[in-house]
């Protein structure tokens, strides 16, 4: 029942799967703490291009901007993010895709997380000194990175799966191999069955692996 596996690299398209989620995951994270930095910080010009950012890319459907990385970004503009191969040009593409719409829901998760730290805590480290970079990176965001464990891992959840609108623009992940599959053999429900299988295995065990971290570092107010 299982023997047409054996024509198609399943392990590799979900190898380039998780490729994908990982990078995805490091860049949002850095650009989202850089936006919620941006949503708290002193500066109405930086919180209102924070609050923008968020709003506007939050409520864009991802397609759209996958699709406009690969038609607006590489076929109009000539950007190649340092590739020469459409396959390599693709995924790169389709990475910074993925970092620029999860970011603003890692931007949310990470504010919620620094509501919660009390205002006094942040009074007191400006009153001996600290200025706001300080105060944010040694004291605020420490303790909301902890807060946030568990909304971040839902986050991160939720990009794994949205990894197969990168088929959209040809990269050969996991949707892409299901597509191929269905078009050439006749098991339409056990294929999908298998693919749906290994988003599980992806996204289980992160899930419940996170949401222990999250018990064990939560902050206890």
């Amino acid at each position: 029942m299982f023997d047409f596996l054996e024509d198609y690299d399943l392990l590799g398209a979900f190898w380039t799967t998780v490729q994908l989620a990982a990078l995805s995951a490091v860049g949002s994270l850095i650009w989202g703490t850089l936006l919620a930095a941006m949503r708290v910080g002193p500066v109405p010009l930086m919180r209102g291009f924070g609050t923008a950012y968020v709003n506007i890319v939050r409520n864009i459907p991802l397609t759209v901007i996958i699709l406009f990385t690969s038609l607006g970004l590489n076929q109009t503009l000539g950007v190649s993010l340092g590739a020469d191969d459409v396959e390599t040009i693709n995924f790169r593409l389709a990475v910074l895709g993925l970092i620029f719409y999860t970011s603003s829901f890692v931007c949310e998760a990470l504010r919620s997380g620094i509501n919660t730290v009390p205002v006094g805590q942040a009074e007191a480290a400006r009153a001996i000194g600290l200025n706001f970079r300080q105060v944010l990176s040694l004291v605020v965001l420490p303790q909301a990175f902890r807060s946030s464990v568990v909304p971040l891992a839902n986050v991160l959840i939720a990009l794994i799966k949205n990894t197969t609108v990168a088929a959209a623009i040809g990269v050969a992940e996991a949707a892409v191999l299901m597509k191929e599959m269905i078009e050439n053999e006749a098991q339409l429900l056990l294929i999908s069955a298998i693919i749906a299988f290994g988003f599980v295995v992806l996204t289980l065990p992160t899930g419940l692996f996170l949401g222990w971290v999250g018990k064990k570092v939560a902050v206890k107010r």
